[in-house]
């Protein structure tokens, strides 16, 4: 059954795409209004600021001049007329113009009849500047050849503001063609951010199909190509999990099925045959018995190691006696030399204590020693040691085996789950695989240090160092 996508799902792409669009669009845009608006402003302030230096400048010529040098001004008036595109006149108060870079309008009347009402009467070195029928101009009031009149420069704002306007529709042009290109630029990048993902996503749902040879591909991106190394790390993970669940399955239904069958086998032989021989009738019981241990044995394996992978139930540590609580351990092995020949050796210091969860170590030196019995030589000779070393406020225990010894490249996997060494041992093993799995996790989470290394003469030994406390109970 296919998992519905959620109704409010949307593409990264798109996303990205739409953001990255309206960004610019927004920029743009706000780029655009700016200049249209400064480049109207500019022009009218600098038209403003030129107008009044050329007046102004006019103003200081003809005021006060009298007609000897009437030439003089109108050559200046007429040279800011070619060089600047203004007209200037100097008119009487009745209107009548004295002075002139071009003849008058036909509106003249108009012209000077706002003129007197934008001055308000003469006013000795007045200056008005105001805007009319497209034009800028400035009036100063001056008194030329002995009378009072007006100095009058209009600058024609029709050009610039053409100007402007042009200036203003470029400026629209290229913000659309901006736009436009945005809209492109912004595709094609979210597109080539989304790319990798989509990448990703199209490789991880053929290793969820149990295509474990699929590599995530690393990205340009640093994100993506950490996510790239995180998904080939999880993938490697899987696949070894997948490869143990295989295993144990292998392992499992290899080891279940042997007891069962020799329980079934063997309650058959007592209905059947053995019922009234009481000797055969408790040997095929034993063998029962036996069989049914080692079942009840795979069984707690199999669980402890799932309970201890799963991190269920805190570390309950406490100060004990780590020496008592060896010799209590390696006395249930006594069955060992009493029915199959086995010999413990052991070395133990006296009185030594550690702070540790003394349950789940239990767990730790049972499953050594179990180990070392089963990879031991022909001898049967098994060497459990408990030094102090006062240097390192350390206690070391180690558990020696006679056997084959293991290949140093095997060392770092025999601590997985279900792994067995191929040749390291001399007889058929019991268990799971999962021991030292469990030491492993029990001695991680305690965070003491363990490990494995060859023996003198052969054979392995087992170690791992505990912390040395005082004898104080319950004191950390």
């Amino acid at each position: 059954m296919k998992h519905k996508l959620p109704l409010k799902i949307k593409s990264m792409q798109v996303l990205l795409w739409r953001y990255f669009a309206l960004f610019t669009v927004l920029i743009i845009a706000v780029v655009s209004i700016v200049c249209y608006g400064v480049l109207t402003s500019s022009a009218t302030i600098q038209a403003r600021d030129r107008v009044i230096s050329v007046g102004s400048g006019l103003t200081y010529f003809a005021n006060g001049a009298t007609s000897d040098f009437e030439g003089v001004i109108s050559n200046e008036m007429n040279r800011y007329a070619i060089t600047e595109g203004m007209d200037a006149f100097i008119v009487g108060l009745n209107g009548a113009a004295f002075i002139s870079t071009t003849e008058l309008p036909d509106d003249w009347s108009g012209i000077f009849e706002e003129l007197k009402s934008t001055v308000d009467g003469w006013t000795a070195d007045r200056a008005v500047v105001y805007s009319a029928q497209s034009n800028l101009n400035y009036v100063s009031c001056i008194v030329f050849n002995g009378r009072q009149c007006y100095l009058l420069v209009r600058y024609p704002m029709t050009v610039v503001l053409n100007s402007v306007r042009s200036m203003q529709l470029y400026i629209v042009i290229i913000a659309l063609v901006a736009i436009l290109i945005s809209f492109v630029i912004s595709y094609m990048l979210a597109k080539r951010i989304s790319r990798p993902i989509s990448e990703l996503s199209q490789t991880a749902k053929r290793m969820a199909k149990g295509d474990y040879s699929v590599q995530f591909e690393s990205a340009e991106f640093e994100e993506i190509a950490q996510l790239s190394e995180s998904l080939n790390y999880a993938k490697d993970e899987i696949k070894k999990s997948d490869d143990f669940q295989k295993e144990l399955l292998s392992n499992v239904s290899h080891d279940l099925r042997t007891p069962l069958t020799m329980i079934k086998a063997y309650a058959s032989m007592v209905m059947e045959i053995s019922g009234n021989d009481p000797q055969k009738r408790n040997k095929h019981l034993q063998v029962i018995i036996d069989e049914s241990d080692r079942l009840t044995g795979l069984v707690n394996d199999i669980l402890n190691a799932s309970k201890v992978s799963a991190g269920l139930g805190e570390l309950n540590k406490k100060v004990f006696n780590l020496t008592e609580f060896i010799y209590g351990i390696m006395n249930k092995f006594g069955y060992l030399q009493e029915t199959a020949g086995y010999k413990f050796y052991t070395d133990i210091d006296s009185n030594l204590y550690t702070l540790a969860d003394e349950e789940k170590i239990y767990q730790v030196i049972y499953n050594l020693v179990s180990n070392a019995v089963n990879y031991t030589g022909e001898d049967k000779c098994v060497y459990v040691s408990l030094k102090d070393m006062p240097e390192s406020r350390r206690i070391r225990f180690a558990v020696r085996d006679t056997g084959k010894g293991i290949p140093e490249e095997e060392r770092k996997h025999i601590w997985d789950r279900y792994y067995r060494s191929k040749d390291a041992h001399a007889r058929p093993v019991k268990g799971t695989g999962l021991g030292l799995n469990i030491v492993k996790i029990i001695l991680q989470s305690h965070a003491f240090d363990f490990g494995v290394k060859p023996a003198e003469g052969g054979g392995s030994v087992f170690y791992v160092d505990f912390p040395e406390v005082s004898s104080t109970p319950d004191g950390e």
